[in-house]
């Protein structure tokens, strides 16, 4: 079925193009287009991004040098600097938005859970946290940040089983972490877990009343007053763990129902925290682990500033700079669901590292992915004589 097809146009082949045309219509984002679609424009964004282009020069002088593939890529016939830039300008970036939660949906119901997720919850689990870039103000003048910089920031919430982000906001850098909680919808039996920069006991309570369940790390001030305590393994890193009321009147007024304080001692860094649940089942080994999954969005922060391009910037406007952040979530999804489908073992890294080379062969990518054969690897120089 893929014998003949350039491997970038296999990858493609796993988006659903009728849905991505819904929201095209919706938006109207072919109106008075002629030949450089929506879609069009989607691919050549996403070939940048797999095939890792620094800057949009970069990446057309790329695509103008294989320009009798673009048609068979996917990519349409009138690619040029000035459509690609004009339309990452002026093209809704909605359309992107909308299409990215759609390819999410889909990988959150399709991928398989991580392996080292261990705790005996069956419910979702998601951590919610934010990233700053960095930017330069006399360019992108719309997002102040600093004196002399410009950032924006993007506040995530995370599945910790599938490693999949559900939800991506944006806000320029100087928007407080915690006011990004307003724009949640909380799942009933879900799991939310956060860092102390989202302590305020008002939107915590919020989630309570939305039958959700919440872990948050406490500040330094906590004012607590100690109900009882409940019963942990004596050998573990737990050091103690109580129910009672916040005692500072302010904290109790917006929060005026009984809460659980877990205090362990972290052995990575070295240090001991204090972390406030809503939940009173779990183990207090439990609350301490799930604390330490919140991590893995740190991880996936770091990993997708490193291997997709949402540092360097292809354009100046807001408008541009969405799609190009959204075009990012969207490859990143469908990396994760190209390796669920192909049941593939290999890490999304290594499937990135692949396809960066590999976009303009014809190979089956199933077989580019799953051939894993190193025993026909030899030492470098291995056939020539020795001479010493």
């Amino acid at each position: 079925m893929n014998q003949g097809k350039y491997v970038f146009s296999q990858v493609t082949d796993f988006l659903p193009q009728r849905i991505f045309d819904k929201y095209v219509e919706y938006y109207q984002g072919n109106s008075r287009v002629r030949h450089f679609t929506c879609w069009n424009q989607m691919m050549c964004m996403m070939f940048g991004q797999l095939s890792g282009r620094e800057s949009l020069s970069d990446l057309i002088i790329g695509l103008k040098a294989h320009r009798k593939k673009s048609y068979h890529l996917g990519l349409g016939s009138s690619i040029t600097k000035a459509n690609l830039a004009k339309a990452n300008q002026r093209r809704d970036w909605q359309i992107f938005a909308s299409f990215a939660y759609e390819l999410i949906d889909e990988a959150r119901k399709i991928c398989i859970p991580d392996e080292d997720f261990t705790v005996a919850f069956d419910g979702p689990v998601f951590a919610f946290d934010s990233t700053t870039i960095d930017l330069c103000l006399s360019i992108f003048w719309w997002a102040p940040f600093r004196k002399t910089k410009a950032g924006i920031k993007l506040h995530t919430l995370y599945d910790v089983r599938t490693s999949i982000p559900t939800v991506i906001l944006m806000s320029d850098a100087l928007t407080h972490d915690v006011n990004a909680l307003d724009y949640l919808d909380y799942e009933k039996g879900g799991f939310y877990i956060f860092d102390r920069g989202y302590v305020d006991f008002a939107r915590m309570y919020k989630i309570h009343q939305e039958k959700a369940l919440f872990i948050v790390r406490a500040k330094n001030n906590l004012k607590f007053e100690r109900m009882y305590s409940k019963p942990y393994g004596k050998e573990s890193n737990i050091c103690s763990d109580q129910i009672g009321v916040l005692s500072n009147p302010a904290s109790y007024n917006d929060y005026p129902e009984k809460i659980r304080r877990v205090r362990f001692f972290d052995e990575e860094n070295k240090r001991y925290v204090i972390v406030l649940t809503n939940n009173f089942e779990l183990s207090a080994e439990d609350v301490a682990l799930l604390y330490r999954y919140r991590w893995k969005i740190e991880l996936f922060f770091r990993w997708i500033k490193q291997h997709l391009k949402i540092k360097a910037f292809w354009g100046t406007s807001i408008n541009a700079v969405k799609i190009q952040v959204y075009v990012a979530i969207i490859t990143y999804t469908l990396v994760s669901i190209i390796k669920s489908k192909l049941k593939l073992e290999r890490s999304t890294y290594e499937i990135l590292q692949i396809l960066n080379f590999s976009l303009i062969d014809k190979a089956p990518i199933n077989e580019l992915l799953t051939n894993q054969d190193y025993q026909d690897v030899k030492e470098l120089y291995s056939n020539q004589l020795s001479i010493f």
